[in-house]
């Protein structure tokens, strides 16, 4: 069945090469979250820059930035300005100092506080983790957001600003839209109008399943990049059938999430995705 009329690839528009690598950037918790612990904003700009450096000079084709230090997360409505600004300051700088494409993920599923830091910042997209439906998650029921994030977008001319949206999203239950399938909710989130659909394993940096891969391919045409556990052991065998991937934990000194980027793990990943995109 035809969902929505055939788009151009926003990865093309954005990356300008097959099969794009982002850098996930794991940032330390901000100003006001539990595990915050006074560290100046200039601390925290410094790792960011470090690691965004790290992952453009190793190979990568873009970086997203990710709160994800701030555990645990609060529902979209009750993220407090705070980290909305330090994010949008944290980002006005890496836009600075990196040329390549950046992106925002405003945990947990704040997409309207992210196009915001978007807009404010030059970032050219950003992921939301349900986009469409509902779940169960750590921080409670979490509904779609993408009903009033289009039209905030539109509210503030960030058409530009493309939306990467989670089908199936990790770290939580999906027993509310269990009577549906996989490969239903891709077409859902393509029918509201996100740009790009990721695919994830069930829980951070885990691999993405190949039955999970299948059925949201089966269900929507949206260009699909994976959202966790691609590493340079299995980079091949699972983006082989993908068109990009955002990666965080395995490019992690360690492979620890929290931990810098280290340069010779993200060579590595780089290295092994050079016969896929040399494919015609």
């Amino acid at each position: 069945m035809l969902i929505s009329a055939t788009r151009p690839s926003p990865l093309d528009a954005i990356f300008g090469i097959r099969k794009p690598l982002i850098g996930d950037i794991h940032l330390p918790p901000l100003p006001g979250t539990p595990r915050y612990r006074g560290e100046p904003m200039t601390s925290i700009i410094d790792r960011a820059l470090a690691d965004a450096d790290a992952f453009i000079r190793g190979g990568m084709d873009g970086i997203i930035l990710e709160n994800h230090g701030d555990i645990p997360f609060l529902k979209p409505s009750e993220i407090g300005p705070e980290i909305i600004a330090a994010m949008a300051a944290i980002a006005g700088r890496v836009a600075d100092a990196v040329d390549a494409p950046f992106g925002i993920n405003l945990l947990a599923n704040g997409a309207i506080g992210a196009l915001a830091i978007a807009k404010a910042s030059g970032a050219r997209f950003i992921r939301v983790n349900q986009w469409v439906n509902a779940y169960v998650s750590n921080e409670g029921l979490i509904e779609g957001e993408s009903a009033r994030a289009l039209r905030y977008r539109k509210q503030i001319d960030a058409l530009d600003v493309a939306i990467f949206a989670d089908v199936h999203v990790k770290h939580g239950s999906h027993a509310i839209v269990d009577d549906r399938s996989v490969s239903e909710q891709a077409g859902d989130v393509e029918f509201y109008d996100a740009d790009v659909a990721i695919a994830t394993g069930n829980r951070t940096g885990e691999a993405v399943p190949e039955t999970e891969i299948a059925a949201v391919r089966a269900g929507t045409g949206l260009p699909i990049i994976a959202g966790s556990g691609i590493t340079p052991a299995n980079a091949r065998a699972i983006l082989n059938s993908l068109d990009g991937a955002i990666v965080g934990s395995s490019l992690k000194t360690d492979g620890v999430w929290w931990n810098p980027v280290a340069i010779d793990r993200v060579q590595a990943l780089v290295e092994q995705m050079k016969p896929l995109r040399d494919m015609p």
